[in-house]
């Protein structure tokens, strides 16, 4: 995972740091939105390995931000791995991420066995 650069968006400070502290012991270099307009804003300065995406924020929600950056990179015909970040783990919020075009769905706290597995599958890292 060394090198690898995600976007982390997240609104809730303690959630960030815990998250910023498990994934940059494993080299991820990682930069911090604090809703959806920020990680656009971002998206549109430099390119990411992945996006971890959370679904409640203030300004932007993460299904609105994750539908602008599909929109985009259809115009630029890229595509970054989105994985949603959230409580709510019912089936249906699940279906609703995937069909707006995340990749993977995970639910806090953050676990990062579940992290890998999912980056595994993804293809972004071989374990």
């Amino acid at each position: 995972m060394k090198g690898l650069s995600l976007l982390l968006v997240e609104d809730n400070i303690l959630n960030q740091k815990l998250i910023f502290l498990n994934l940059t012991r494993y080299g991820f270099s990682i930069d911090v939105a604090n809703n959806g307009q920020e990680a656009l804003d971002k998206l549109q300065e430099r390119n990411y390995d992945l996006v971890l995406m959370d679904l409640m924020m203030p300004v932007m929600d993460g299904m609105e931000a994750t539908k602008r950056i599909r929109e985009m990179e259809q115009q630029r015909g890229s595509h970054t791995p989105i994985i949603g970040l959230t409580a709510n783990t019912f089936d249906a919020d699940r279906e609703k991420c995937l069909a707006i075009g995340m990749d993977d769905f995970m639910a806090k706290p953050f676990d990062i066995e579940i992290f890998n597995a999912i980056i595994s599958d993804l293809g972004i890292v071989n374990n």
